[in-house]
């Protein structure tokens, strides 16, 4: 990879003025993620349970810390860190479920990639991650959401027709595609900032009697998210489970992230580098699942942002972290970023996830060879199997054991199962480690 001309190293600290400019470039590259996420699992979570506003607030404000803890302490490289799509996939499978069971299961992942991490057993782990199994991991995440992504596009949303939303959201995605194609490095590394400020612009101005602007008005200021009801221990071992192999999905991701910038920066030390980050975000969920929120990962979308601004100083994510912390406490900014429309929150995820599956291609065909037969069986089969199952109806399983039911049932888990299988037993053969 051809080097890059920095203007400021890794453990280099810019200007005040630059390092402000900068912190706010990171920030708006981590809001999105934290938005469509948040407003996703509140709608998935019982209004009475987890309100959606001190639901985002509790994010913000542990997204803000583990970021922090990663940039001083952790990995210590300018990596982005958000809420984890796989463990999205992980809650939807258990929304069946008190949410206390939901995120005791976090806890204990996140403990459980801590300890593996400390206790250098994740290398072991490390060898079934293959580049096939890598692939399907990152094409199911896609695949797998589909049903969830297919209700915010299609639901009617406070009067405005499901047909007219489906409209808006075509349009918005293709969109974000040209744009994509038009504009510079950038400008992409902050695309869906842009589209989720443009298209829900234009969505309120086409359907003006859609946003509530009584509930905005109402909001303080200032505020503390600690009000309501913290996660008390409640197990269940399907749930768990299920949550376990979204871990190992999460430990997939969190790895190549942190790899991804040996290529750009070489940075010494790189083991250790590992070794803390995935420790770190361990302990991230572990904090998240007490505060009854989704866990955070490193996201791999820094290469692109260091390359723009030919910046690579970690230092700069720390403005970024304490402007979230600060927008944490901020009832009213957050009620404005949850007045998104849900068919531009859709339109933000099938474009992120697009370049998901595309991701996860080139992963698994790095040359012509690699289009064999039995490749392509390893691929496609678990991915198959796992997207029919994640469009069955909740009846199809209603014969199943209760524990049973969030393993099964969930598509995610069901074509990470069949990966590894063909993968390391059935079609065992001439394989390559990541």
């Amino acid at each position: 990879m051809k080097p890059i001309d920095l203007k400021h190293q890794l453990d280099e600290w810019p200007s005040f003025g630059e390092l402000l400019l900068l912190g706010l470039q990171w920030l708006a590259i981590s809001i999105p993620g934290i938005i469509i996420v948040g407003k996703v699992v509140g709608i998935i979570h019982d209004s009475a349970v987890v309100g959606q506003i001190t639901y985002l607030q509790r994010m913000c404000f542990m997204v803000s810390i583990a970021l922090f803890a990663q940039i001083l302490w952790g990995h210590r490289l300018p990596l982005i860190l958000g809420p984890s799509t796989v463990l999205l996939i992980g809650i939807i499978s258990g929304r069946n479920y008190n949410a206390d069971v939901i995120y005791t299961s976090i806890m204990i992942g996140g403990a459980a990639l801590t300890a593996l991490s400390l206790s250098g057993l994740f290398g072991y782990i490390q060898r079934l991650f293959t580049p096939r199994v890598v692939a399907v991991v990152l094409i199911l995440i896609a695949f797998t959401l589909l049903p969830m992504i297919l209700n915010l596009v299609t639901k009617p949303h406070r009067a405005v027709l499901a047909e007219a939303n489906l409209i808006f959201s075509i349009i918005l995605t293709g969109c974000m595609f040209l744009s994509y194609r038009l504009v510079g490095p950038l400008w992409r590394s902050t695309m869906i900032l842009w589209a989720m400020i443009a298209g829900s612009t234009v969505y309120y101005l086409i359907f003006p009697f859609a946003i509530n602007l009584e509930a905005i008005i109402d909001q303080r200021f200032a505020g503390f998210f600690l009000t309501g009801p913290i996660t008390r221990w409640s197990l269940e071992s399907g749930v768990l489970v299920s949550f376990l192999f979204c871990f190992f999905a999460l430990s997939i991701n969190d790895l190549g992230s942190i790899q991804s910038m040996q290529g750009i920066l070489n940075p010494t030390g790189m083991s250790s580098r590992i070794n803390r980050g995935i420790t770190f975000t361990g302990v991230a969920n572990i904090i998240a699942g007490f505060l009854g929120v989704i866990g955070p990962v490193n996201f791999s979308l820094s290469p692109g942002v260091i390359r723009a601004t030919k910046s690579a100083s970690r230092f700069a994510l720390i403005p970024a972290s304490i402007l979230l912390c600060l927008i944490s406490f901020s009832p009213l900014v957050i009620n404005l970023l949850d007045n998104i429309p849900p068919a531009v929150i859709g339109s933000s995820l099938i474009y992120i996830l697009s370049f998901q599956v595309s991701a996860g291609k080139d992963i698994a065909f790095h040359s012509k060879k690699d289009f064999s037969v039995q490749n392509i069986l390893t691929i496609g089969i678990p991915t198959l199997l796992g997207t029919i199952i994640a469009f069955l109806p909740a009846s199809s399983f209603r014969l199943l054991p209760i524990f049973l039911k969030p393993i099964i049932g969930n598509g995610f888990v069901v074509g990470v199962l069949t990966v590894l299988i063909l993968e390391h037993l059935i079609l065992k053969k001439n394989r390559t480690r990541m």
